[in-house]
Protein backbone atom coordinates (compact mmCIF):
# COMPACT_ATOMS: atom_id res chain seq x y z
CA UNK A 1 0.00 0.00 0.00
CA UNK A 2 2.86 2.46 0.71
CA UNK A 3 4.51 1.35 -2.08
CA UNK A 4 1.72 1.98 -4.45
CA UNK A 5 0.90 5.50 -3.55
CA UNK A 6 5.07 6.47 -3.28
CA UNK A 7 5.35 4.79 -6.99
CA UNK A 8 2.32 6.97 -7.60
CA UNK A 9 3.51 10.15 -6.45
CA UNK A 10 6.95 9.32 -7.58
CA UNK A 11 5.68 9.39 -11.27
CA UNK A 12 5.76 13.22 -10.91
CA UNK A 13 8.18 13.91 -8.76
CA UNK A 14 10.68 12.20 -6.16
CA UNK A 15 10.81 12.04 -2.38
CA UNK A 16 13.20 11.12 0.16
CA UNK A 17 12.11 8.41 2.58
CA UNK A 18 11.31 11.24 5.27
CA UNK A 19 9.41 13.22 2.95
CA UNK A 20 6.99 10.43 2.12
CA UNK A 21 7.09 9.49 5.77
CA UNK A 22 5.36 12.93 6.23
CA UNK A 23 2.57 12.69 3.04
CA UNK A 24 2.16 9.04 4.50
CA UNK A 25 1.22 10.10 8.18
CA UNK A 26 -2.13 12.17 6.41
CA UNK A 27 -3.92 8.97 5.02
CA UNK A 28 -5.77 6.32 6.94
CA UNK A 29 -6.80 3.12 4.98
CA UNK A 30 -9.98 1.89 4.66
CA UNK A 31 -11.33 -1.01 3.15
CA UNK A 32 -15.11 -1.39 1.89
CA UNK A 33 -17.26 -4.35 0.57
CA UNK A 34 -18.84 -4.78 -2.84
CA UNK A 35 -21.81 -2.91 -2.83
CA UNK A 36 -20.99 -0.18 -0.32
CA UNK A 37 -20.86 3.30 0.03
CA UNK A 38 -18.31 5.20 0.40
CA UNK A 39 -20.36 8.90 -0.23
CA UNK A 40 -23.97 9.08 -0.18
CA UNK A 41 -25.88 11.87 -1.72
CA UNK A 42 -26.51 14.08 0.70
CA UNK A 43 -24.17 13.46 3.41
CA UNK A 44 -20.91 15.19 3.83
CA UNK A 45 -17.89 14.60 2.18
CA UNK A 46 -14.85 13.95 4.17
CA UNK A 47 -11.81 12.17 2.16
CA UNK A 48 -10.73 12.14 -1.29
CA UNK A 49 -10.05 8.44 -1.86
CA UNK A 50 -7.06 6.80 -3.47
CA UNK A 51 -7.72 3.26 -5.31
CA UNK A 52 -5.38 1.01 -3.83
CA UNK A 53 -7.61 -1.93 -4.77
CA UNK A 54 -11.14 -2.89 -6.72
CA UNK A 55 -13.26 -0.51 -8.49
CA UNK A 56 -15.47 2.24 -7.59
CA UNK A 57 -18.44 4.12 -9.57
CA UNK A 58 -18.92 7.65 -9.11
CA UNK A 59 -22.97 8.82 -9.75
CA UNK A 60 -25.27 11.45 -10.17
CA UNK A 61 -29.28 10.94 -9.46
CA UNK A 62 -30.88 13.37 -11.41
CA UNK A 63 -34.55 14.98 -10.08
CA UNK A 64 -36.43 11.89 -12.08
CA UNK A 65 -34.41 9.59 -10.20
CA UNK A 66 -32.57 8.36 -13.32
CA UNK A 67 -28.71 7.72 -12.49
CA UNK A 68 -26.04 8.76 -14.32
CA UNK A 69 -22.59 7.43 -14.15
CA UNK A 70 -20.03 10.37 -13.88
CA UNK A 71 -17.06 8.08 -13.63
CA UNK A 72 -15.31 4.63 -12.74
CA UNK A 73 -12.08 4.87 -10.41
CA UNK A 74 -10.05 1.85 -10.40
CA UNK A 75 -5.88 0.65 -8.97
CA UNK A 76 -3.83 3.82 -8.97
CA UNK A 77 -6.91 6.30 -9.44
CA UNK A 78 -8.10 9.18 -7.01
CA UNK A 79 -11.96 9.75 -6.31
CA UNK A 80 -14.68 11.62 -4.58
CA UNK A 81 -17.20 14.07 -5.05
CA UNK A 82 -14.34 16.43 -5.49
CA UNK A 83 -17.39 19.75 -5.85
CA UNK A 84 -18.46 19.13 -1.94
CA UNK A 85 -15.41 18.02 -0.38
CA UNK A 86 -13.72 21.40 -1.51
CA UNK A 87 -16.39 23.56 -0.39
CA UNK A 88 -17.65 21.72 2.41
CA UNK A 89 -20.70 21.13 1.35
CA UNK A 90 -23.28 17.83 1.10
CA UNK A 91 -22.38 15.33 -1.62
CA UNK A 92 -24.43 15.38 -4.90
CA UNK A 93 -23.06 12.18 -5.84
CA UNK A 94 -22.72 8.82 -4.47
CA UNK A 95 -19.73 6.71 -4.27
CA UNK A 96 -20.18 3.15 -4.38
CA UNK A 97 -17.91 0.10 -4.41
CA UNK A 98 -18.19 -2.64 -7.31
CA UNK A 99 -15.97 -4.76 -6.10
CA UNK A 100 -14.49 -5.35 -2.92
CA UNK A 101 -12.22 -1.97 -2.50
CA UNK A 102 -9.08 -1.09 -0.32
CA UNK A 103 -8.10 2.88 -0.75
CA UNK A 104 -6.37 5.45 1.26
CA UNK A 105 -8.10 8.24 2.55
CA UNK A 106 -7.15 11.84 2.96
CA UNK A 107 -9.37 14.55 4.49
CA UNK A 108 -9.22 18.36 3.28
CA UNK A 109 -7.29 19.26 6.33
CA UNK A 110 -4.90 16.73 5.80
CA UNK A 111 -4.73 17.48 1.79
CA UNK A 112 -4.05 21.51 2.82
CA UNK A 113 -1.56 20.63 5.43
CA UNK A 114 0.23 18.79 2.29
CA UNK A 115 0.09 21.18 0.07
CA UNK A 116 1.38 23.84 2.63
CA UNK A 117 3.67 21.36 4.52
CA UNK A 118 5.59 20.17 1.14
CA UNK A 119 5.86 22.04 -2.27
CA UNK A 120 6.42 18.82 -4.16
CA UNK A 121 3.15 17.48 -3.25
CA UNK A 122 1.27 20.82 -4.20
CA UNK A 123 2.93 20.35 -7.37
CA UNK A 124 1.85 16.83 -7.21
CA UNK A 125 -2.08 17.62 -6.42
CA UNK A 126 -1.43 20.53 -9.03
CA UNK A 127 -0.56 17.97 -11.69
CA UNK A 128 -3.38 15.74 -10.92
CA UNK A 129 -6.56 18.27 -10.87
CA UNK A 130 -4.56 19.65 -14.32
CA UNK A 131 -5.29 16.16 -15.44
CA UNK A 132 -8.65 15.58 -14.67
CA UNK A 133 -9.61 18.78 -15.77
CA UNK A 134 -8.12 17.67 -18.69
CA UNK A 135 -10.03 14.81 -19.27
CA UNK A 136 -12.93 16.19 -18.52
CA UNK A 137 -12.59 18.43 -21.06
CA UNK A 138 -12.13 15.88 -23.59
CA UNK A 139 -15.28 14.09 -22.20
CA UNK A 140 -17.45 16.69 -22.76
CA UNK A 141 -16.09 17.44 -26.12
CA UNK A 142 -16.54 13.68 -27.06
CA UNK A 143 -20.18 14.04 -25.91
CA UNK A 144 -20.80 16.84 -27.97
CA UNK A 145 -18.87 16.03 -31.55
CA UNK A 146 -19.01 11.49 -31.16
CA UNK A 147 -21.58 9.18 -31.65
CA UNK A 148 -22.43 6.39 -29.21
CA UNK A 149 -20.49 4.19 -31.31
CA UNK A 150 -17.49 6.18 -31.11
CA UNK A 151 -17.29 6.90 -27.63
CA UNK A 152 -17.69 3.44 -27.26
CA UNK A 153 -14.54 2.77 -29.04
CA UNK A 154 -13.14 5.79 -27.42
CA UNK A 155 -13.52 3.63 -24.36
CA UNK A 156 -12.55 0.56 -25.19
CA UNK A 157 -9.34 1.65 -26.26
CA UNK A 158 -8.31 3.91 -23.33
CA UNK A 159 -9.93 1.60 -20.70
CA UNK A 160 -9.39 -2.00 -21.86
CA UNK A 161 -9.70 -3.62 -18.84
CA UNK A 162 -12.38 -1.97 -17.39
CA UNK A 163 -14.84 -3.19 -19.84
CA UNK A 164 -14.21 -6.68 -18.40
CA UNK A 165 -14.91 -5.59 -14.64
CA UNK A 166 -17.75 -3.29 -15.03
CA UNK A 167 -21.22 -4.40 -16.24
CA UNK A 168 -22.70 -3.50 -19.70
CA UNK A 169 -25.27 -1.50 -17.66
CA UNK A 170 -22.89 0.75 -16.06
CA UNK A 171 -21.17 1.02 -19.16
CA UNK A 172 -24.17 1.69 -20.79
CA UNK A 173 -25.19 4.71 -18.25
CA UNK A 174 -21.64 6.03 -18.44
CA UNK A 175 -22.07 6.30 -22.36
CA UNK A 176 -25.03 7.74 -22.49
CA UNK A 177 -27.14 4.94 -24.40
CA UNK A 178 -29.64 2.22 -23.49
CA UNK A 179 -28.21 -1.12 -22.81
CA UNK A 180 -29.77 -2.30 -26.20
CA UNK A 181 -27.60 0.03 -28.06
CA UNK A 182 -24.55 -0.63 -25.95
CA UNK A 183 -25.48 -4.07 -26.95
CA UNK A 184 -25.27 -3.17 -30.96
CA UNK A 185 -22.17 -1.50 -30.76
CA UNK A 186 -20.70 -3.87 -29.08
CA UNK A 187 -21.30 -6.73 -31.34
Amino acid sequence: MQTQLRAHIEKITPLTDEEFAFVYGHFTTKKFKKHQFLIQEGDPVKYSYFVISGLLKLVYTDNKEKQHVVSFAMEDWWESDYYAFFTETKATMSLECLEDTEVLCCTLEDYKKLCSGLQKMERFFLEKATFGFLGSQRRIISWQTSNSKERYDQLLKQYPSLMQRVPKSLIASYLGVSRETLSRLSS
